[in-house]
């Protein structure tokens, strides 16, 4: 019976609970509500308990487990911040009056199409920067909606913010006339916004629990979100008889002026403007919902029930001082010893990230040596992450990684990236090869067949990137002329059987723009074609098939063009949205957690990984379509709040019974700076205290057990088995460094040059000698065609722009340089013979041959033999030192009549060189005569003795290939790796052996 009009109600006081950080939540919650039960089981499962997401619902569900002595049956969990919390609301509850339904929610992936069409239109970008600019403008959108915050108000927020820069005044007025349209837009699908939907649906819980309470007890627990209608349920919740709110982490103790000191303040009476919240703070969030709940601190209880995995309290004391707002650090100073002592907290500074994964996973791996002990990472490094993650299948764990892995780095989103890549650079080696290589494609018996001709087509397409697209490729290949003709023609017979497989990527990417449907159309028959069903199964697989089902129905209302250049950051926008988990097979007792995941969790050993600054806390992410002032005058929350939300996290998982906090000295690129967080509790306490094993059992684990003493290399394999003709310019190879001559020749090991390599020294001398060759067999040496030529060979190549700038007027002023000098020498009588003459002779047992660039008549008869050089000439010192001796062994060669229908005695050596001299580009050196001293008649005679003395001691003689037996003159390192040069080269009591000829 209600009392007398005349006594006034008294308002109920609110049942609001905190649990300490130093206590499992989860454990202590389901302790408690155990506890509250009674034993009677079916109290228990008439409860309702609301919780922020889908892992808490497993972290409570795995703590009601643990605490239950025999069968149990649980209360209905629901997360508050799931997309269909109508439906697993709604199940617990009476039915709902459905006189007004509340519309259905617009689904996210429609939602981001719609956004990104509109951002295209308006601000006039591509259709991948516009899904980017979407992806945040549905963040702003949802913000407001959360905040409850009319769209409209916008307009007389920013008349009254004056003085704002150009581009947010330019971005606002877009985003007005996006705002205006996007109602429309949900009008005409009958939809509404998720977050705005979520606001109706918890709106509408509270009323009717106004009016009709459950049966049954309500519990939320661990929501911190202070979301108005969110807050608003809380309070609900918190007023009726069998209705408590949890909350996690409350600091109850921290002083008055401290709290009051975290803000929302009002503003001042006089100025007109209010004090900064302290938003960064962990215990803000929590404030701002209690002040929405109508709640005073002094109201909230502490959970009196523990979890049984709890810390000591006097660590919840500890961290409450270490998160101190700044303005009260002072007061360190005056804490007791036990107060500001983060006993059972230590920390490990590690050198990189390497080494930080290795020491966890270390950490991770000990841990599962006490039978039923537990260990999880928190991290929101993902990259961190997955280096523990791989770390610990070296002893056959699978980690329970919550976050699972973004599709695009899964087998089936590499492959729709690699067709996507490979159409969009018009087939260039490095995505073609990546492509035809990918683990998916032509999987089963033809696999090998498979992969024995993508390696052969590596093979030919080493080097500067050949022409663009099919064609050119197949025209590539079918070049018939060079050294590699017989890899190209391998290659080419397995090309034509691949082709058709890719001919319709390049006819489906072929116009300069494509909509987006017939662009995710093209890339599943291709993969199809490639793959077959194997890219569609497994999770990650059936993950990729549900993703391209929902963009089939929804991207006809996306941007409505994509070119090709685009399509591979957008689908991995796409790609990256979904994230794969393995269904089972993970370690039951270790996790990896992300910030969000870890909330009311625990474990044994809690693991904080990523203490530094940009990580732990992470940048606050940047609003592209509000300025910071006019989020303020908005009161949406600012930027900087995530950092008080990470704070919060960190707050949860120092309260672990047995902590290690880590952070790397470095990240990938320079010196990491330790986190606020990491530099608040190394001040308060003095100092962490450091963990004594890890990092040096992270240092040692793969160190060898003991440095063994390496040997300077120096095979010495039968005589039978060296070689027994030799080119003249492997002579200094084979000197300088026989160990590589070894490898080389020997073995038959030939260094492979990068994929679509920019055109090198090597390369652009190969081609300017087929240039000259070709003018001067084709075109008799006529002037006027070799400028055309070098022009030809420019526009053929396929060279970054820049290098192709740098290149060309170089070259093309050396080519008339030597236009002009051929045919002034022509007019003086001297007459080009050959052009790439071969040439071979016997010398000292050895059959020597080699290529003389040009050979050409001397007015008196004789012969010059002269070699092309892009770059400058060796030194007469290197000749002198029986080094460089190319053009006197080709000389010999001539002499003993090596070259088919050359006839005479060298008397001129000459280097024509395309390099820079006196400040003109060309010129000519010669090895002898002038400063060399050395007589030009008596070149041939020097290099017959070197020759013939590195051939008797090497080649028909049993000397070991020593390894860089003069390393001056054996500059190139193709084989340093194979000859292990740097575990002996210049450390002491390397064995060195005898010296090869002089």
């Amino acid at each position: 019976m209600p009392g007398p009009a005349n006594v006034p109600r008294v308002p109920p006081v609110p049942a609001v609970f905190t649990i300490p950080p130093h206590r499992a939540f989860a454990d202590a919650l389901a302790a408690g509500l155990i506890a509250r039960a009674r034993g009677d089981t079916t109290d228990l499962a008439r409860g309702l308990v609301l919780v922020p997401n889908n892992r808490a619902v497993r972290a409570i569900t795995d703590a009601f487990v643990r605490r239950s002595e025999g069968g149990l049956l649980l209360p209905r969990l629901v997360p508050v911040g799931d997309p269909d919390i109508d439906e697993r609301l709604f199940g617990a509850l009476e039915a709902m009056d459905d006189t007004d339904p509340i519309p259905p929610a617009i689904p996210p992936l429609e939602r981001l199409m719609l956004l990104a069409r509109l951002v295209e239109k308006q601000q006039g970008v591509d259709a991948a920067e516009a899904l980017r600019l979407a992806e945040d403008l549905a963040r702003t959108l949802d913000q407001l909606h959360v905040e409850k915050i009319d769209p409209v108000r916008l307009r007389d927020v920013a008349a009254g913010v004056p003085d704002l820069a150009h581009h947010w005044l330019a971005s606002l007025e877009r985003l007005e006339v996006i705002l205006d349209l996007w109602p429309r837009v949900l009008a005409q699908r009958g939809c509404i916004d998720l977050a705005d939907r979520r606001n109706r649906l918890l709106e509408r819980v509270a009323r009717k629990w106004r009016d009709a309470p459950p049966r049954g007890f309500v519990v939320a627990a661990g929501i911190t979100s202070p979301a108005p209608a969110i807050a608003a349920l809380l309070r609900r919740i918190s007023r009726i008889d069998a209705g408590m709110v949890v909350l996690p982490g409350l600091d109850t103790t921290m002083p008055a002026d401290e709290w009051d000191a975290l803000g929302p303040h009002e503003p001042d009476p006089v100025t007109g403007f209010a004090r900064r919240a302290i938003e960064t703070h962990p215990q803000f969030q929590i404030k701002l919902l209690l002040d929405r709940m109508g709640v005073n601190r002094t109201e909230v209880a502490r959970w009196r029930w523990g979890g049984g995995r709890d810390a000591p309290a006097v660590r919840s004391r500890a961290i409450a001082n270490a998160m101190k707002p700044a303005a009260f650090t002072a007061r360190w100073q005056g804490l007791k010893p036990a107060d500001r002592r983060l006993t059972g907290v230590r920390a490990l500074e590690l050198a990189d990230p390497a080494e930080e994964a290795q020491a966890i996973a270390i950490a991770l791996r000990e841990a599962l040596e006490t039978p039923g002990r537990t260990a999880a990472l928190v991290t929101p490094d993902r990259g961190l992450a997955r280096r523990v993650s791989a770390h610990l299948k070296r002893w056959g764990v699978e980690a329970d990684d919550s976050a699972g892995r973004p599709l695009s780095q899964t087998p089936p989103g590499t492959l729709l990236l690699s067709i996507a890549a490979a159409g969009a650079d018009r087939f260039a080696p490095v995505p073609l090869l990546a492509l035809l290589k990918h683990p998916l494609v032509m999987r089963g018996d033809r696999r090998a067949a498979w992969l024995d001709g993508a390696r052969t087509l590596d093979r030919a397409l080493r080097g500067p990137r050949p022409p663009a697209g099919l064609d050119g490729i197949t025209r590539f290949l079918s070049d018939r002329s060079g050294r590699d003709r017989d890899l190209r023609a391998a290659a080419l017979a397995w090309w034509r059987e691949a082709l058709p497989l890719l001919q319709p990527i390049e006819s489906d990417f072929a116009g300069e723009a494509l909509s987006l449907p017939a662009a995710l159309d093209a890339l599943r028959k291709a993969t199809e074609a490639l793959a077959g069903d194997d890219a569609w199964t497994g999770p990650a697989g059936r993950s990729a098939a549900d993703l391209f089902a929902e963009l089939q129905d929804v991207t006809a209302a996306g941007p409505e063009r994509v070119s090709a250049a685009n399509l591979v950051p957008l689908l991995e926008a796409l790609l990256d949205r979904v994230a794969v988990r393995p269904p089972y097979g993970q370690h039951p007792r270790l996790f990896i957690w992300g910030l969000i995941e870890a909330r009311l969790q625990s474990a044994d050993l809690m693991i904080l990984g990523g203490l530094n600054e940009g990580v732990w806390p992470a940048l606050p992410p940047p609003d592209p379509w509000l300025a910071p002032r006019i989020r303020t005058e908005l009161g949406l929350p600012s930027l900087e709040r995530v950092i008080g939300l990470a704070a919060h996290d960190l707050v949860g998982g120092l309260g672990g019974q047995e902590v290690l906090v880590t952070r790397a000295r470095r990240d990938a690129r320079s010196p990491a700076v330790a986190s606020r967080f990491w530099l608040r509790m190394e001040a308060m306490t003095g100092g962490l205290r450091r963990h004594p094993h890890y990092r040096r059992w992270a240092q040692r684990i793969d160190a060898p057990l003991a440095p063994v003493q390496i040997e300077r290399p120096a095979p010495s394999p039968p005589r039978a088995e060296r070689p027994r003709r030799i080119s003249v310019t492997e002579v200094d190879r084979l000197k300088a460094d026989p160990f590589a001559f070894y490898a080389r020749r020997v073995l038959g090991l030939s260094p492979l040059d990068p994929v679509d390599a920019d055109p090198g020294p090597a390369w652009r001398g190969n081609a300017v000698h087929a240039v000259l060759e070709a003018w001067m067999k084709e075109d008799d040496c006529d002037p006027t065609q070799l400028r055309p030529r070098a022009e030809q060979l420019l526009a053929d190549t396929a060279a970054h722009p820049l290098l192709k700038a740098l290149w060309e007027p170089r070259l093309l002023e050396a080519i008339d340089w030597i236009a002009e000098r051929v045919a002034a020498d022509r007019a003086a009588g001297r007459l080009p013979l050959k052009a790439e003459a071969r040439g071979e002779a016997e010398v000292a047992g050895i059959a020597l041959y080699g290529i003389a660039d040009r050979i050409d008549r001397l007015a008196d008869g004789s012969l010059a033999i002269v070699d092309y050089k892009t770059g400058n000439p060796p030194s007469s010192k290197a000749v002198g030192e029986g080094y460089s001796l190319q053009l006197g062994l080709l000389g010999l060669i001539a002499e003993r009549g090596g070259f088919a229908d050359v006839e005479g005695v060298p008397a001129a050596f000459e280097y024509w060189s395309l390099a820079k001299k006196a400040g003109s580009i060309g010129h000519v050196q010669s090895p002898v005569g002038g400063r060399s001293g050395l007589d030009p008649a008596d070149f041939t005679t020097l290099a017959a003795g070197h020759f013939t003395a590195a051939a008797e001691h090497w080649l028909t003689g049993n000397a070991p290939f020593t390894a860089k037996l003069h390393p001056e003159y054996a500059p190139y390192a193709d084989y340093d790796q194979l000859m292990r040069l740097e575990e002996w080269y210049g450390r002491e009591g390397a064995v060195a052996p005898e010296d090869g000829p002089a």
